[in-house]
C-alpha cells in the first residue's frame, strides 16, 4: 500500500471508543471495527434482506450482503488510490446497510408510515442504533463499541445533517431530522454540520456505484429490460454500444458482465480522477480540513453524475416501479404493517424484546421496541410469523 496521505483518517489518532478497550497488537483500531462488523448479528441477516428482487425469486439476484460486499470492494479501490485508510472505508461500507428493513425499501416506507407520530424511521439512524445499542453479545456493554470515526462515516457517509446552527441540510430537508440524533451513544460529539472523513466519502459513492451495476445487471436477468433497452440510457448506453458491436454474437449473459464491468470500472476512475483533482485544489493539510471543507471531495465529475442521474430515471421508471417488481412489494407492505401493529398492540414478541417492550414507557418508547424488531428482521422470518400470527395458507410467491 502507498503511503497514506495526510488527509487520511490515521488509526493512531482516533478518537475513541465509547467503552475503554485495550488496543491490538496485530490490527488497527479500524480493522477492529471491520471484524466486528462483519461478526455482527445484523450482518449475517444481510443475506436474507432483499435488495431489489425479493428472495424467492431466484438465487442469483443481489441480496443486501451481496450488495454490501460489492460495496466494500469498491470503496477499498477507491480508498486505495486516493491514499486514503483502506480499513476505515472497508468499516463504513460494511455498516452501511444494516439498519435496512426486510424487503427492501417496501419495508422502509412501511415504518416510515408506522413511526411518524413517534419521532419517525430513519434506516442510517438504525445502523447506528443497531451498532450502538441493539447488537448485544458483549459481555461488558450493548452494541459493538465502534471507534468515533466509523460512527461518523455511518452516520454520515452522506454528508453533514444539519448547518451550524441546528437547521437541516440535503434531504433531511425535505424528511426532516432523523429521531435519536440527540442520544447515540458516542465517545465525542459526531458533529453532525461537518461532513464525514474522505474514507465515508467513498464508500458512499461505492454504494451509488455498487447499486447502478449489479441493479441493471439483476434487471436483465429478470427480463424486465434487455440490452437494447439501454442503448439511449445516459452513462450506460455508451458502454451497451461498444459490448454489442464487439461481441455481437456471444451470450446475453456474457454480454451484460461485459456492460457491467466497464460500467464499474469507468465509474471508479471518474471518481478517482474527479477527486484528486478537487483534492488538489482544496489542498486539505488534514483530515480536520477535510471535515470543514464545506463540500464533499469525493466526487463524480459534473458530465457523469448527471449521466448518472439519467441512468437512475430510467431504473425508476423500467424497474423499481415496474409492475413484475411492485406487485409483490405491496404485499410485503402489508405483511410488515400487520406484524407491526399486532406487536404494538399485543407486545406478543420473543424473548428479549417482550422484555423490552414491557420495560418501556409510554406509545413513543413501545412503537421504538417494534421497529427495532421489525427492521431486524430478515425476510423469511418476516414472512414466517405473518404465517403464524395471521394466516397460515398464505403464498407470498
Amino acid at each position: 500500500m502507498s503511503e497514506r496521505a495526510p488527509y487520511a483518517a490515521d488509526p493512531a489518532k482516533s478518537r475513541g471508543r465509547l467503552y475503554g478497550s485495550d488496543g491490538s497488537p496485530t490490527r488497527s483500531e479500524f480493522q477492529r471495527d471491520r471484524d466486528r462488523i462483519i461478526h455482527s448479528t445484523a450482518f449475517r441477516r444481510l443475506q436474507h434482506k432483499t435488495q431489489v428482487f425479493l428472495h424467492h425469486e431466484g438465487q442469483h439476484f443481489r441480496t443486501r450482503l451481496t450488495h454490501t460486499l460489492e460495496v466494500s470492494q469498491m470503496a477499498r479501490s477507491l480508498a486505495r488510490a486516493l491514499r486514503l485508510d483502506e480499513d476505515l472505508a472497508e468499516a463504513v461500507a460494511l455498516a452501511h446497510d444494516l439498519g435496512h428493513t426486510p424487503f427492501g425499501h417496501a419495508g422502509e416506507r412501511v415504518l416510515h408510515r408506522k413511526m411518524e407520530a413517534y419521532g419517525g424511521f430513519d434506516h442510517n439512524m438504525q445502523a447506528i442504533r443497531v451498532v450502538t445499542r441493539l447488537e448485544n453479545r458483549y459481555a461488558e456493554h450493548d452494541g459493538l463499541n465502534l471507534s468515533w470515526e466509523t460512527l461518523e462515516g455511518i452516520l454520515k457517509h452522506n454528508g453533514p445533517i444539519t448547518d451550524r446552527n441546528g437547521r437541516a441540510v440535503g434531504s433531511y430537508l425535505r424528511h426532516g431530522l432523523p429521531p435519536g440524533l440527540d442520544d447515540i451513544r458516542s465517545p465525542a460529539d459526531l458533529e453532525i454540520w461537518t461532513y464525514a472523513s474522505l474514507e465515508a466519502q467513498a464508500a458512499a459513492l461505492a454504494d451509488d456505484i455498487a447499486y447502478d451495476a449489479h441493479d441493471i445487471d439483476d434487471a436483465l436477468r429478470a427480463r424486465l429490460i434487455t440490452l437494447n433497452d439501454l442503448l439511449d440510457v445516459p452513462l450506460v448506453g455508451p458502454i451497451v454500444r461498444e459490448v454489442l458491436e464487439r461481441w455481437p454474437n456471444i451470450e446475453p449473459n456474457r454480454q451484460a458482465h461485459e456492460v457491467q464491468r466497464r460500467l464499474i470500472t469507468r465509474s471508479i476512475e471518474d471518481v478517482i480522477r474527479t477527486s484528486s483533482a478537487r483534492l488538489l485544489e482544496q489542498g486539505p493539510a488534514t483530515i480536520e480540513a477535510v471535515r470543514a471543507a464545506g463540500r464533499p471531495l469525493v466526487v463524480w465529475s459534473s458530465g457523469m453524475a448527471e449521466a448518472e442521474q439519467g441512468l437512475k430515471r430510467f431504473m425508476f421508471d423500467h424497474v423499481y416501479r415496474n409492475e413484475a417488481v411492485m406487485a409483490p412489494v405491496r404485499v410485503r407492505e402489508e405483511v410488515l404493517g400487520r406484524l407491526f401493529d399486532l406487536y404494538f398492540e399485543t407486545g406478543a414478541m420473543p424473548g428479549r424484546w417482550r422484555d423490552r417492550i414491557e420495560r418501556s414507557i409510554g406509545d413513543h418508547a413501545r412503537a421504538r421496541v417494534v421497529a427495532d424488531f421489525v427492521a431486524g428482521m430478515t425476510d423469511p422470518y418476516a414472512e414466517a410469523e405473518f404465517r403464524r400470527l395471521f394466516d397460515p395458507l398464505v403464498d407470498f410467491r
